[in-house]
């Protein structure tokens, strides 16, 4: 497999705000701790070893082993758990919502990212130990973004009317999706068809493909692990203190021109039951589950945060510090608009006085199979070219391939000459009549502009073949007009090749935020 790398900003796929953060742009580096990069670490891992009490370890430890205990795990996957009660270990962890058959391919790139990136922490800090850790976002409950994914150009969906939470679903109806998708599906047909909520199948085949790797998947919505975040649900249901300090932090983003991702509420917890999970909101002296008839008082939203902690869920606000809770965690890995939300966060964490975790762009990837890199090569274009939109990549290869003369350049210089030389003699005359000659000055140039037009279009029929050619490399390699990693699933090369996987984990590195372009070789 080839390895290239090109700069994220000449990708033209990033936001303005997220780039400015993998420059580390000055003015954003008070909404963050420490940039990830290797030798930050040592202070995090200082940082992160006076906060975070034994009393979570022994729970979390707890917890994770008894997830495990229907799943037959690997020795290093058991090894890594029973690590998380020493002192000396930490965790590096990505998340993600638990789309069918692990959804696009950037899903693949988040886990790979953490392995490698505890891989190289482990070189640089033998004392330590480094566990690369999955958060399943088995809470959420927009079942519309996960319930299909593409394979081969094909979109297949999985049709449930089950509402709540989705990790809580029944695997129900995915036996017969199973059958649908062409080739090799047994790790999914396994994970379905031997488990009966979504979120115990996804452990389930991420186990599978990542087991080897040491990756520990965590399902957080767990009594135990909410018993410990308790004081938080308090602070923020009965207090209201997180939105002031997310809402300074939005307007101190604002001010220096960046967008804001994620919108914190004065309660920024849902209420969860079986089929259920909505915000809670107060009005007056009661809390209303919204949309439903369910309401609490003071004492008895009290109660449940003290009983019954599992029925309390947090939002996007209070998810990332929910995390860094119950983890000893030293950096989080995630997409761009992931990054840019936890910006907005900083302030809550210290509010609370935990170590704000360092953020870590994970690894972007094109995957180019070989029949495509053949068709790439005969297109004699530069595959960043590719990045562009297709009217750009046409009429520059036409341009530079045309033996005719397609601008009107020249012609441009003379109107503009003439219709200068005419003002100056109108205004002589009459000065009002100079608005009138500078209107049909641009009134000329504008037939010209769509005289070039026309000559373009007509250049590019007469070179319609090549272009097609190159309309399919576009498609093949931008399905949608977007990044391939946002659309395809693994599927499409993991069929082809069971070492996929593994060559990611060889080639991607965790600390080096290029795009990275992989070029399969013919065997």
């Amino acid at each position: 497999m080839q390895h290239k790398k090109i700069p994220l900003a000449d990708t033209k796929s990033f936001s303005s705000f997220f780039l400015d953060y993998i420059q580390q742009k000055e003015s954003l580096k008070p909404f963050y701790h420490r940039f990830p990069i290797l030798e930050n670490f040592k202070d995090q891992i200082q940082d992160k070893s006076q906060t975070f009490p034994q009393t979570h370890r022994d729970v979390l430890t707890r917890v994770l082993l008894d997830q495990y205990k229907t799943l037959k795990s690997t020795d290093v996957v058991t090894k890594n758990i029973e690590s998380l009660r020493d002192p000396k270990t930490f965790t590096i962890t990505t998340g993600h919502q638990l789309n069918i058959f692990t959804g696009p391919l950037y899903f693949i790139y988040k886990i790979v990212t953490v392995i490698n990136a505890c891989k190289k922490l482990k070189s640089l800090y033998p004392e330590y130990n480094f566990v690369p850790v999955y958060w399943m976002a088995s809470e959420d409950h927009d079942y519309d973004e996960i319930k299909y994914f593409r394979l081969y150009g094909k979109k297949y969906v999985w049709e449930t009317v089950q509402t709540g939470a989705v990790g809580r679903f029944k695997t129900t109806g995915l036996d017969q999706l199973i059958n649908e998708v062409p080739g090799d599906t047994q790790i999914f047909r396994d994970a379905y068809l031997k488990n009966k909520t979504l979120a115990d199948a996804v452990r389930h085949y991420v186990h599978a493909l990542f087991g080897n790797e040491g990756l520990v998947v965590i399902d957080a919505d767990n009594r135990e692990l909410k018993t410990l975040f308790a004081p938080v649900m308090e602070d923020d249901i009965i207090g209201n203190k997180t939105v002031s300090l997310v809402d300074s932090t939005n307007e101190e983003l604002e001010g220096l021109g960046y967008k804001t991702q994620v919108f914190c509420r004065d309660v920024n917890f849902f209420y969860l039951d079986e089929g259920l999970r909505t915000r809670i909101e107060r009005q007056g002296e009661r809390y209303l589950a919204v949309e439903t008839d369910i309401s609490f008082s003071k004492d008895e939203i009290l109660d449940i945060i003290q009983k019954t902690p599992e029925k309390i869920s947090p939002n996007v606000i209070l998810r990332p510090l929910y995390q860094e809770w119950i983890l000893p965690n030293l950096a989080y890995v995630g997409g761009p608009a992931e990054n840019i939300y936890w910006l907005q966060l900083k302030k809550v964490f210290n509010h609370h006085s935990v170590p704000f975790p360092m953020l870590m762009p994970r690894n972007f990837a094109l995957v180019i199979g070989h029949a495509i890199a053949r068709k790439l090569a005969k297109t004699g274009l530069d595959l960043p070219l590719f990045f562009e939109s297709k009217d750009f990549i046409f009429n520059h290869w036409t341009r530079e391939n045309s033996t005719n003369d397609l601008t009107v350049e020249n012609e441009r210089k003379v109107i503009r000459d003439i219709y200068d030389q005419l003002k100056k003699r109108a205004e002589s005359i009459d000065v009002t009549l100079g608005p009138f000659t500078s209107a049909e000055q641009k009134r000329v140039l504008r037939g010209l502009e769509k005289f070039e037009h026309k000559l373009l279009r007509a250049e590019k029929r007469r070179h319609s073949d090549k272009l097609r050619q190159i309309e399919v490399v576009k498609d093949s390699l931008f399905p949608n007009g977007g990044l391939q990693e946002r659309t395809d699933n693994f599927l499409n090369f993991y069929q082809e090749d069971k070492t996929f996987v593994s060559k990611l984990i060889t080639h991607l590195d965790p600390f080096d935020y290029s795009f990275n372009i992989l070029i399969e070789e013919q065997n």
